[in-house]
């Protein structure tokens, strides 16, 4: 890949241990890029930011991008944004490495960079770290912010939503890995679903193993939906389309998201959950360049000052459409915890 940078300072310290990243096809990764936003002047606060996957999966790494670009816009001569996509986990810690050598603030997307920002935080104690999407329970550090963007609030509705809408009384749940994120997400799943119909039966959830396999997410919702279901949710990213295939072929349904679409425009969506991951990078670089930055736990959500999470039905009765806000307003006011 292609490496670039807004800024112009010399990293030669880092120079070896970029020396894969930057030909990481050659070193048995997928693709990879990095670019940058903002200009390279001197006084202006520098921010990297790691996406593990793909800027256009639909899903979580796509909703993060969009805050990546709103932040830069809104602060575009004030911070100078810079980004990588698509790294291999084996290279998480040297895309990490760089970034903190040249940067104010480094971001990490996803609980699978968790151990490596953790790692690479104390070895640069002067540098600012943030963690999007980790374990809930995590405790930041000295210089580790850790923001949780409460996908279990997103998953407690969509049960409850597909609950609501089966009428088999059957619903499943797959997930893209098994992270403690996503393990949670799942039992939160259950929890609405079960809140909304107690006699509804929840399926074993299934982890796919990848966010962004179609064929497997695919093969894991045929087995739900032969399995009895009939309106599944998910937490994955390109792999939803994976699923909504299945449910074409077996006359079942899903709830999309984090990003939702216009209801009709894809075949199987019985609607979408929206979480604005992005949110959190405008937070962080919102309180960079307010010098009030601090290494916080911050849950995002309903509960936050400005909601993040919502659901969206498409073509459901009243009666539904009244159930979930009755169920958004008891998790704004805390009256519903989820994990």
């Amino acid at each position: 890949m292609a490496l670039t940078h807004a800024s112009r300072r010399a990293v030669p310290a880092a120079a070896a241990a970029l020396s894969c990243l930057a030909v990481l096809t050659a070193c048995g990764g997928g693709a990879s890029s990095a670019d940058s936003s903002g200009g390279s002047g001197g006084d202006e606060l520098k921010v990297g930011v790691l996406f593990p996957g793909s800027l256009s999966d639909d899903g979580f790494m796509e909703s993060a991008y969009r805050g990546y670009q709103r932040a830069a816009k809104q602060h575009g001569g004030k911070v100078a944004f810079s980004k990588v996509e698509q790294v291999q986990a084996a290279d998480y810690e040297q895309a990490l490495v760089r970034f903190a050598t040249t940067s104010d603030l480094v971001i990490s997307l996803g609980g699978q960079t968790d151990a490596d920002v953790r790692k690479v935080a104390q070895r640069f104690p002067k540098v600012k770290f943030a963690e999007i999407g980790g374990p809930a329970d995590g405790k930041p550090t000295a210089n580790l912010a850790l923001y949780d963007p409460q996908q279990t609030e997103g998953a407690y509705l969509s049960g409850a939503a597909a609950a609501l809408l089966s009428k088999k009384k059957t619903v499943g749940f797959i997930g893209g890995a098994e992270l403690p994120a996503i393990v949670n997400a799942a039992k939160d799943f259950e929890s609405g679903a079960k809140a909304a119909d107690p006699e509804v039966k929840v399926l074993r959830p299934q982890y796919v193993g990848d966010f962004n396999d179609a064929a497997k997410a695919k093969q894991s919702a045929l087995a739900d939906y032969g399995a009895g279901a009939d309106v599944l949710g998910q937490i994955l990213n390109l792999g939803h389309k994976g699923v909504a295939q299945a449910a074409a072929s077996r006359g079942g349904s899903l709830i999309g998201g984090p990003i939702a679409h216009e209801c009709g425009s894809e075949k199987g969506y019985a609607g979408y959950v929206e979480t604005d991951i992005g949110a959190e990078i405008e937070y962080a670089a919102d309180h960079l360049v307010k010098g009030s930055w601090k290494p916080e736990a911050v849950h995002f959500g309903l509960t936050f000052d400005e909601p993040h999470n919502d659901i969206e039905l498409c073509g459901a009765p009243p009666k539904v459409e009244k159930a979930l806000e009755d169920v958004k307003a008891k998790i704004a006011a805390g009256k519903i915890k989820t994990r």
